[in-house]
């Protein structure tokens, strides 16, 4: 009743609206991260690793909401984020032929959702704060908020999938993206706050030469894989 009654309040529907529409802006890298992570596998293994993806990502990132404040104060603690998103990227790049071994269907499935939990975790760290403060320390209007974005990543995630097998180009950019992210993330620790705020370059900087890091650290990795040999057979 208390829900119900939640929703006649002109306050709640707005705080609700705005962490749907926080989510709706923020799903995009999520929705890259998890269908990089599920594109080698099955079809059936695709649709458990985005549900189970998904799922797990939004309860992290609802614990996460409650601790981000204290998170995000703790020095260093960015940087080794944004550094596990630059080796994320590169593994997911580098790994664009792997997961067609039946024999390893159910280890593809555990990696990919591992593989979405740690970056979820660390491209989470940010966001959070802008879902709490429209929340507003209301436990119900968050969960609810981004319970509603469950159906938007898997959409998002499905959907990038079908256009990474149609344009090849797209994994390319999203580990790109993901390590963009992983450059703004070391960015942005306590560490080197004073730094960044006095040379306003250093984002942007930072940023580039994450997604350069990525593209080339994981197509070294891709070089130094023994994958021509496979695909002959």
């Amino acid at each position: 009743m208390d829900i119900l009654q939640s929703f006649q309040n002109p306050d709640f529907v707005v705080g609700l609206l705005k962490i749907i529409w926080i989510n709706i802006l923020l799903s995009g890298d999520n929705a890259v991260v998890i269908a990089l992570a599920a594109r080698g596998l099955p079809p059936a293994q695709q649709k458990k690793a985005i549900l189970f993806g998904s799922g797990a990502a939004v309860v992290l990132r609802i614990g996460l909401t409650i601790i981000a404040a204290w998170l995000l104060e703790l020095q260093g603690l960015q940087i080794i984020g944004g550094a596990l998103l630059l080796w994320i990227g590169a593994q997911l790049l580098s790994g664009e032929e792997e997961g067609e071994d039946d024999g390893k269907e159910q280890s593809n499935l555990m990696t990919a959702v591992r593989t979405i939990l740690i970056a979820d975790l660390v491209m989470s760290l940010d966001n959070v704060i802008g879902v709490a403060a429209a929340a507003k320390g209301d436990q119900v209007l968050l969960i609810i908020g981004l319970a509603i974005s469950i159906p938007l990543v898997v959409f998002g995630s499905s959907m990038m999938i079908k256009l990474m097998e149609r344009f090849p180009v797209i994994i390319t950019l999203g580990a790109a993206l993901i390590g963009w992210v992983g450059g703004e993330t070391v960015a942005s620790d306590v560490l080197l706050r004073d730094f960044a705020s006095e040379n306003h370059w250093f984002h942007l900087t930072a940023a580039a030469a994450g997604a350069a890091i990525v593209l080339l650290w994981g197509r070294w990795m891709q070089q130094k894989s023994p994958q021509p040999e496979t695909e002959q057979h």
